[in-house]
C-alpha cells in the first residue's frame, strides 16, 4: 500500500493512478469528492450511524467489530459488481475522509488481490485544505476578461462558442449548474454544495493557464444559493470588462429559446413569476401571470427585462466606476450573429 501526499489541486491531473475510489459513506460523497472519484462506500449512511453510536455508547471493541464485518460485505459486493471486471495491473487511489481506518481496511483488502493500491495521506480532509488555501487565502494569479452585457445577450452561448475556438474560459454559471437569477436554475435540477462547487472551480482554474486571458461571465458575488470565493471575485471587480449589446426584441427572442424548458411547464413557469412578488408591484406580477397564460413568451421575455433585470443589473458593482473596455453589438441573436460575436471576441482574446 503506497500513501500518496498531495500537495496542490494540480495534483490531481497527474496521480499515477487508474481510478480514484471514494470509500466514505454516499452522503459525504454528495456533499464533495475528488474530481472523477467514484464512490464505494465501505459503510452507509445508516451503517455508519450504527457504528458510531456502539462506538459511543458501548464500547470501541464491539463498535470495531461490527464495523469490520460491515466493511468486509461491501467490500464484497464492490469487488463482485463495479470492480468486477478490473485486470491485474488495476491500480486504485483510495480516500476516505482523513485517510485513516475506512481507506486503510479498504486498500489492505485491494491490496491482497495483487492491486497496487494507494491511499491519499490525510483523506479528503488534505483535500478541503488545499481547495481552501487555493480559493480563500491565494489570490488569483490568471488574467480575467470579464464578459459583461445586460440578461438576454446570450452571454453563456458566446462563452461556450469561445471555448470552442481555443479560448480560455471559467464557466462559473456551468460549475454552478445555474444560469443565474431567479430563472436560472433548470427545472428538476439542483446546484451542487457549496464545498462540491469549491472543488470544481479549484480544479477549473488549476487547469488555466495563467499566462493567457481567461474569459469569464460577469456574475454577482452568489449565482444561485452559492458563493463565489472573495478572491475571485474582487480579481473579477478589477478586470478589463468588454460588453455584448443587443436590442431588446433580440433579447427576448434569445430568451424564449434559452428558457423553453421553463416556459414548457406553466406550474413551474408561475413559480418564477410569483418569486418576484417582492420586489415588483402587485399590478406587475398579474400582468407577468396573463402573459404567461397566453402563452406569450418573447413580450413577457421583453417586460421582465424592461421592468426588472434591466434595472437591477445595472446597478451591479462589476458595472459601477469604470465603463466597458469595448462593446460588441449585434441586432440579432440567432447561431451565426453568435458565432460572430465569439468570433470577435476570442480574436480579442488573442
Amino acid at each position: 500500500m503506497r500513501r500518496i501526499a498531495l500537495t496542490s489541486v494540480a495534483d490531481v491531473f497527474t496521480l499515477p493512478f487508474d481510478e480514484v475510489i471514494d470509500v466514505r459513506s454516499p452522503s459525504e460523497y454528495a456533499e464533495d469528492h475528488l474530481p472523477g472519484a467514484i464512490n464505494l462506500p465501505c459503510l452507509n449512511d445508516e451503517e455508519r450511524a450504527r457504528v458510531g453510536t456502539v462506538y459511543v455508547q458501548q464500547s470501541k471493541f464491539l463498535a470495531r467489530r461490527m464495523g469490520a464485518a460491515m466493511v468486509a460485505r461491501n467490500v464484497a459486493r464492490g469487488l463482485e459488481t463495479v470492480l468486477a471486471d478490473k485486470p491485474a495491473d488495476y491500480r486504485p487511489l483510495v480516500y476516505c475522509w482523513r485517510g485513516g481506518q475506512r481507506s486503510g481496511s479498504v486498500a489492505l483488502i485491494l491490496g491482497q488481490i495483487g492491486w497496487q493500491v494507494g491511499v491519499i495521506e490525510g483523506g479528503w480532509k488534505s483535500w478541503r485544505r488545499l481547495v481552501q488555501t487555493a480559493l480563500y487565502e491565494t489570490p488569483v494569479a490568471h488574467r480575467l476578461v470579464v464578459l459583461d452585457g445586460n440578461t438576454g445577450t446570450a452571454k453563456t452561448a458566446i462563452l461556450t462558442k469561445v471555448a470552442e475556438m481555443g479560448g480560455q474560459v471559467l464557466d462559473l454559471e456551468g460549475l454552478a449548474r445555474h444560469r443565474g437569477s431567479l430563472f436560472g436554475l433548470a427545472p428538476g435540477d439542483v446546484q451542487p454544495t457549496q464545498k462540491g462547487f469549491e472543488s470544481a472551480l479549484a480544479v477549473a482554474l488549476a487547469r488555466l493557464d495563467p499566462t493567457r486571458p481567461v474569459l469569464v461571465e460577469a456574475e454577482s458575488n452568489r449565482i444561485g444559493v452559492l458563493r463565489l470565493p472573495p478572491s475571485l471575485w474582487s480579481a473579477m471587480r478589477e478586470a478589463p470588462r468588454i460588453e455584448v449589446a443587443a436590442p431588446i426584441d433580440a433579447r427576448a427572442r434569445w430568451l424564449t429559446r434559452a428558457y423553453a424548458d421553463v416556459t414548457a411547464d406553466p406550474a413551474e413557469l408561475h413559480a418564477r413569476i410569483a418569486s418576484l412578488a417582492p420586489y415588483q408591484p402587485r399590478e406587475t406580477i398579474a400582468a407577468w401571470h396573463a402573459l404567461a397564460d397566453e402563452g406569450a413568451f418573447e413580450p413577457l421575455a421583453a417586460a421582465l427585462m424592461t421592468e426588472h433585470y434591466d434595472p437591477r443589473y445595472a446597478k451591479t458593482k462589476l458595472r459601477q466606476g469604470t465603463p466597458a473596455a469595448r462593446v460588441f453589438a449585434s441586432d440579432t441573436l440567432d447561431d451565426a450573429a453568435i458565432e460572430d460575436l465569439a468570433r470577435q471576441i476570442a480574436a480579442m482574446l488573442g
